[in-house]
């Protein structure tokens, strides 16, 4: 036998597991070529072919000598990466969403990687706007991809394939990737613009030998303006990587007619770069101010909650300067060599901290959101397992590739807005990221002045550490809290359109006083329903069983869950009289009424409809910090981080509303919303008032609000959720199934619920229709599980209904029924 025949003999054969970006139900096991036996790592994207002919690319999760039981292992085509892009540690946290939640990893990968890392058959090319037809560099196969491009602009999988002759082309794809010589058609979809700067540099043979360069001052001296351009320009280069014409024209005073003569005596080289979204912060950076005592008192607190504790929830008033303990907590970490992720609720509507706490880190901070482009996503994953010190983020930035997370902070814990709804996995990110620190060995700190029921119970149980902060920071005051009885006033008839006496007399004293306000309507639109006086008929979606919602700036009827818009009609389509009525009110119809009563005062609205643009809500919420606007007119929106000096007077127009919404959380939503809006209210030295508008003035909740008094609504609240099995008590799987054929759905779902009350009995709740029973021409009906808290019974009962949902789908008719699985619902 021949050394090569026997070198392969004694090579054993590596098989390596993968994760599809699709919703498989487990990985799959590829046969790894010999050549790559050491070349290959986990974290590592490999192309395979998945199914007939369909290639992905997968992740690397194992390698095992071991080959799967079940089937013949097919070879892996190439290798994507030279360094793995995904960590040990995140595969963990993967499988462990995917398990908790009920959930395909497939989908948790597709959910946690971005774009620019993802590829598959249907993926198509597109050629970069910034390439300028350099080749330089390029190896025969990109150059070939690379000329193919710039004569027909687009190109598809197959078509590289063809050109190449091979099969094999991610790895070459990646490499054009990452030279930004192409991008993937989705993020052109997205409309992504390149950033550029004008730069300036030597040309030659000035730039490679500095001795010329007095030469070129003599070629300039009949020019002082130009001299000190070049002056200035040398002098920049020294501290630049790179110089951008700006720089210059701020040192040395010139402008672009200097800079245009000094390229044509063959000295300067004017041209693009492009730069990075992430480089961002170049101005001088600020320290922080002194700490009061009650900060300093919360941080010894915090120390030694962490000490016991892997979780500590930090409950403070509105106002009492958390975020300044998050900045300490966050500088003795990087000074650790740690990493932190400080999770925001909605990044968009956190202008003002991330503003701030940029001032304070500056490069040093990252924020990672859904309005980056796909190509900002690849820049942003690289750079955190490069080690970023701090990302701030939205839920999703729970899934980027950290090394060495010491530290989560999340703040406005409460909020529901750390719960993805669609698609999966419908994960929460406060619950997700306490797992997740625990694999880190990392600590988390939750922080809200209104914590919610699950977490202020696991802290009254010793489970988290609590450290409270009941006073505003400063001279600051907790507003005056008022109740407006609209019930009254429409008796005797003082109502002035949806607002009371009270309010109005309020909005004016504080528009003479100088002072800004801020209106809470949680509807957006003008009119939520349209409808006949005459005959009844109200107007209605014709993909969803709910109203339309009336939009007078659109002079249009839209519905808010699949985006339907129709005319408003003349007249009635039902009995044809023209009575129509529109009844209700949003944002839009507060805004426009508003100005009837204060016709002097500058409104502005912020919700859904005015905040579409990418930097819409800063543009508002600038125009109101800089008191261009008297009044803000918004939807919950307006309650969530924002810290306003000069807010003298807050309203809520229909505490009702919250109050009277079909859940079990409503109470708990109703006190969160209106304490949180309430805090906008009285910073420094102004008190502030709360005008808070009720038909039913009884409620507990609105006493609750009124006192400020967390606790006597939480043990009120805590004493109803035990009385009927809620949570914190019990544990809620929700399952929403989904048919276009309402019979089939009613039957299926009426076949599921028996099934699962064989083995489950009275845990089982339903089927039942839930408030909006059609959806996008979906017919839904929901069934509850209610669950002891207990580990053990919680992991059997997702077995069992993981078993019966397959068994369903077994059953002749039912294959087509959609299942979705929402654990811990909110």
């Amino acid at each position: 036998m021949s050394s090569e025949a026997l070198h392969h003999v004694l090579i054993k054969p590596v098989y390596a597991t993968v994760i599809l970006p699709i919703a498989v139900p487990k990985p799959y096991t590829y046969y790894v070529p010999t050549e790559w036996n050491h070349s290959l790592e986990v974290g590592m994207r490999v192309e395979v072919v998945f199914g007939k002919n369909k290639r992905y690319a997968a992740l690397v999760t194992a390698l095992s000598e071991e080959p799967p039981q079940e089937y013949k292992a097919k070879a892996i085509l190439s290798i994507i990466d030279e360094q793995p892009v995904v960590l040990p540690t995140q595969i963990r946290f993967w499988e462990w969403v995917a398990s908790y939640y009920c959930t395909t990893i497939g989908e948790v990968m597709n959910a946690a990687l971005p774009a620019g890392l993802k590829l598959s058959s249907e993926t198509r090319l597109v050629i970069s706007p910034v390439f300028d037809d350099d080749y330089q560099g390029l190896s025969d196969k990109e150059y070939m991809i690379a000329e193919a491009l710039n004569l027909q602009q687009e190109l598809s999988i197959e078509d590289v394939r063809k050109i190449l002759g091979q099969k094999t082309v991610y790895p070459i794809i990646h490499k054009l990737l990452d030279r930004k010589l192409l991008y993937l058609k989705e993020e052109l979809q997205e409309k992504y613009k390149p950033k550029y700067v004008g730069c300036v540099r030597l040309q030659e043979p000035y730039l490679s030998d500095s001795e010329k360069l007095e030469e070129a001052f003599e070629r300039l001296s009949r020019s002082t303006r130009q001299v000190e351009a070049l002056m200035a320009y040398i002098q920049l280069s020294r501290q630049k990587q790179f110089v951008r014409k700006k720089d210059i024209y701020d040192s040395a005073k010139v402008d672009g007619t200097v800079l245009k003569a000094i390229e044509k005596k063959g000295i300067f080289e004017l041209y693009q770069r492009e730069v990075s979204r992430l480089e961002g912060y170049d101005d001088d950076l600020r320290d922080n101010y002194p700490l009061s005592d009650q900060q300093q008192r919360a941080l010894k607190e915090i120390a030694a909650g962490f000490a016991e504790q892997q979780v500590v929830l930090l409950h403070g008033v509105t106002g009492s300067g958390k975020t300044r303990v998050y900045v300490e907590l966050i500088q003795q970490a990087i000074e650790r060599g740690e990493q932190v992720l400080y999770l925001l609720p909605e990044i968009a509507l956190t202008t003002q901290i991330v503003s701030r706490l940029r001032k304070i880190f500056g490069n040093h901070m990252a924020v990672y959101h859904s309005r980056l482009n796909n190509h900002e996503r690849v820049e942003m994953w690289r750079s955190v397992i490069g080690g970023k010190n701090l990302i701030l983020g939205a839920r999703s930035s729970l899934f980027l590739p950290f090394q060495r997370l010491g530290l989560i902070i999340i703040d406005e814990e409460h909020d529901p807005s750390f719960k993805q709804y669609d698609p999966a996995p419908r994960y929460n990110a406060r619950d997700a990221a306490i797992f997740m620190s625990h694999l880190c060995k990392a600590k988390t700190l939750l922080g809200t002045a209104t914590p919610s029921i699950e977490s202020y119970q696991n802290a009254q149980s010793g489970k988290y550490g609590l450290v409270e902060m009941p006073e505003r920071f400063g001279d600051s005051k907790l507003p005056k809290i008022v109740l407006a009885n609209v019930k009254d006033a429409i008796k005797k008839k003082t109502l002035k359109s949806h607002f009371t006496p009270l309010l109005i007399e309020e909005l004016k004293s504080a528009l003479e006083r100088g002072e800004q306000a801020i209106l809470f309507q949680n509807r957006r639109g003008f009119a939520p329903v349209t409808n006949c006086q005459t005959c009844g008929w109200h107007s209605e979606c014709i993909n969803c069983d709910v109203s339309l919602t009336y939009h007078k700036f659109t002079d249009s009827l839209k519905c808010h869950y699949c985006g339907y818009t129709t005319n408003i009609p003349t007249q009635c389509p039902a009995c044809g009289d023209h009575n129509l009525n529109t009844r209700g009110f949003g944002t839009e119809k507060i805004e426009n009424e508003l100005k009837i009563y204060l016709p002097n005062a500058k409104i502005g609205r912020m919700d859904f409809d005015t905040v579409k643009g990418k930097n819409a809500h800063a543009r508002i919420i600038s125009d109101f910090e800089d008191k261009r606007l008297d009044i803000l007119v918004g939807t919950q929106m307006v309650t969530k981080g924002f810290d306003f000096e000069n807010v003298g007077i807050v309203g809520i127009l229909s505490a009702d509303q919250l109050l009277q919404f079909p859940d079990f959380r409503s109470s708990e939503r109703a006190f969160q919303l209106m304490t949180q809006v309430s805090g906008r209210a009285g910073r420094k030295e102004k008190k502030g008032k709360v005008v808070i508008q009720a038909i039913n003035q009884q409620h507990p909740v609105l006493k609750e609000v009124l006192d400020n008094d967390f606790k006597a609504f939480y043990h009120r609240e805590v004493y109803e959720r035990q009385e009927f099995n809620y949570p914190p008590f019990k544990r809620l799987i929700k399952l929403q199934l989904k048919h276009k054929k309402p019979n089939v759905l009613n039957e299926a779902s009426s076949l599921l619920a028996k099934a699962l009350r064989e083995k489950l009995g009275n845990r089982v709740i339903g089927p039942a229709l839930p408030t909006v029973p059609r959806v996008r021409n979906y017919y839904l009906t929901d069934i509850l599980l209610k669950i002891e808290r207990s580990p053990k019974h919680i992991k059997q009962s997702k077995k069992i209904l993981l078993q019966a949902i397959q068994w369903l789908k077994k059953q002749p008719g039912y294959s087509t029924i959609r299942v979705n699985i929402d654990v811990d619902p909110l």
